[in-house]
């Protein structure tokens, strides 16, 4: 396994990091199987682990916890907040208000007294920077987080939001946390170069583009993925961008094979060699997804496989711009745009 520094925090942390998204009712695992993933990637010498309060409404930050009971000081603990887990309007966003609550609860759920990174799942266009960088200062301050960072940012907030942190003489974010894969590369024109700027760490979710890199979907084949069955339009190949993608998979299975790799090592390989990707974030489901995918821990990928991507999927290209989740609100919602 390969170790980089997480930003300019000194932590050392694993290329490959574990998202625990599929935890629980989402994925279906039970706390057994979790646990003995936890086992299996720590022993793979990953000490990376990312959850969220909203996977499956606190379970996976239950499931978590008492996967790692014992063990805490061993790896690097990361969640979220800020999507919604209730109907109560004020049970969302990153106003100081929910984030004392929000923080207070996973803490409990994941039965620890701090979190090594606390981030902001999304960008919350009704709180001003100031507010919420108080209030995660504050909270780092009381020794409750480590350090704190966002979540699928669009570029020019999180420009914003390291000038709110100098302005107001708060702590800064210290790390993005972006959707980026072969498939999915507009990251690469806006947030990358400033995330490099500011010498954010980044953890790269869905590098292997909701399955579609696992090797699982081929031409002529039956999609049966975990995000297939509660996801069926991003796999519904009537929609141009999805036959898109399925052409584009097709050729890069014939990169992987002429280079030896499978689909997993290709994807996983073109994402941590970036330069300002820090960790890969895998979600595996059950035991042998975490094999197949800790078998790319190592995976280096040589310029001509790297140029070979390229042609395929020009760098700066998003095959699905649609399943962006840094839109500007105003852009979705015309009566912000007309009132």
């Amino acid at each position: 396994m390969l170790y980089r520094t997480l930003g300019r925090t000194g932590v050392q942390v694993s290329a490959l990091a574990l998202g625990a998204m599929n935890f629980g009712a989402i994925g279906r695992t039970t706390q057994g199987e979790a646990t003995a993933i936890v086992d299996a990637a720590l022993e793979g010498g990953i000490n990376v682990i990312d959850t969220a309060d909203m996977y499956g409404g606190g379970e996976s930050e239950e499931m978590v916890g008492k996967a790692i009971a014992g063990r805490r000081d061993d790896l690097v603990l990361a969640t979220k907040a800020g999507m919604p887990m209730e109907d109560a309007p004020n049970h969302r966003g990153s106003s100081r208000r929910w984030l004392v609550t929000a923080l207070d609860n996973s803490l409990r759920r994941l039965g620890v007294d701090h979190v090594d990174l606390y981030q902001i799942h999304r960008w919350d266009p009704n709180t001003g920077d100031e507010e919420t960088l108080s209030a995660l200062t504050d909270l780092q301050r009381a020794g409750k987080i480590r350090y704190f960072g966002s979540s699928t940012f669009p570029a020019y907030r999180l420009v914003q939001a390291q000038w709110a942190a100098r302005e107001h003489h708060l702590s800064r974010y210290v790390t993005e946390q972006p959707s980026y894969s072969i498939l999915q590369r507009g990251i690469e024109g806006h947030v990358l170069p400033v995330t490099e700027q500011y010498g954010l760490g980044v953890l790269a979710w869905s590098p292997l583009a909701s399955g579609w890199l696992s090797g699982a979907v081929r031409a002529g084949r039956s999609i049966a993925t975990s995000r297939s069955t509660f996801m069926p339009e991003r796999f519904d190949t009537t929609i141009p961008a999805n036959r898109a993608r399925l052409e584009a998979v097709e050729q890069l299975a014939e990169v992987a094979d002429d280079a030896g790799l499978t689909m997993i090592q290709l994807a996983l390989g073109f994402v941590t060699a970036h330069p300002a990707v820090t960790s890969a974030l895998i979600g595996p489901r059950t035991l042998d997804h975490l094999h197949a995918q800790l078998a790319a821990a190592d995976t280096v990928l040589s310029a001509d496989v790297l140029d070979a991507i390229d042609a395929i999927v020009a760098p700066g290209t998003d095959l699905a711009p649609h399943e962006k989740y840094d839109t500007p609100p105003a852009l979705l919602d015309p009566s912000l745009r007309r009132r």
